[in-house]
């Protein structure tokens, strides 16, 4: 028998999954919980095979939720189900430890394969998040290395400090802030300060 536990804040979706799994003869529904903290504890408790685990609940969320699990319990494997599939989302938990990342929308029979594959020791995702997944991968691996100074530069740009400004902050000449700016700008094939900043935090390397 798979050991499954259910975490979704949707009381109407936690039901219809429970039954699904349910309907299975060879699933067995532990328990189902309304948000992250319960599903940690629940988890430490039961030691489930595998957790369907939803992203958006209250408290800890699913991702700091699977993170917590997966590091306390290593066998028990946890497959996120959501409607959320931003490419940050997928990136954050599939870095927290997710085995499996399945969106809400996919027919029921893909879900409970889902919870058999896991339990077996594979990997899965729906193509659309597999993709995402890639994009989100090539896009890391194509962002620019700005140094230490360049990035603390366009973090008080950000901030909307002027050159002056940024210089006397960080005990430097205004030429010197211009030399760094024009390096981030190159490096980031962009020709002004906003752009630069934009092109940054959609790389990641700015967080503000």
């Amino acid at each position: 028998m798979i050991r499954v536990l259910v975490a979704d804040d949707h009381p109407i979706v936690r039901a219809g999954i429970v039954a699904l799994l349910s309907d299975a003869d060879d699933v067995q529904v532990v328990d189902a919980v309304a948000d992250g903290e319960t599903a940690v504890a629940v988890a430490d408790a039961t030691r489930p095979d595998v957790v369907l685990m939803d992203l958006r609940m209250p408290g800890i969320d699913g991702t700091a939720a699977t993170e917590r699990i997966t590091s306390a319990l290593p066998a028990t494997k946890v497959v996120v189900l959501t409607t959320y599939e931003s490419d940050d989302a997928i990136l954050d938990a599939i870095t927290a430890g997710a085995s499996g990342y399945l969106l809400k929308a996919v027919p029921e029979a893909e879900i409970l394969a889902g919870v058999r594959s896991v339990a077996s020791g594979a990997t899965v995702m729906a193509p659309a998040i597999a993709a995402a997944l890639a994009r989100g991968i090539r896009q890391q691996q194509a962002a620019p290395r700005l140094s230490d100074r360049e990035r603390e530069v366009l973090e008080l740009v950000a901030q909307g400090l002027s050159n002056p400004e940024i210089g006397r902050h960080l005990h430097v000449t205004e030429a010197t802030v211009k030399t760094h700016l024009l390096h981030t700008f190159e490096k980031l094939g962009v020709g002004d300060r906003t752009r630069a900043v934009t092109r940054a935090m959609e790389l990641g390397l700015l967080t503000r």
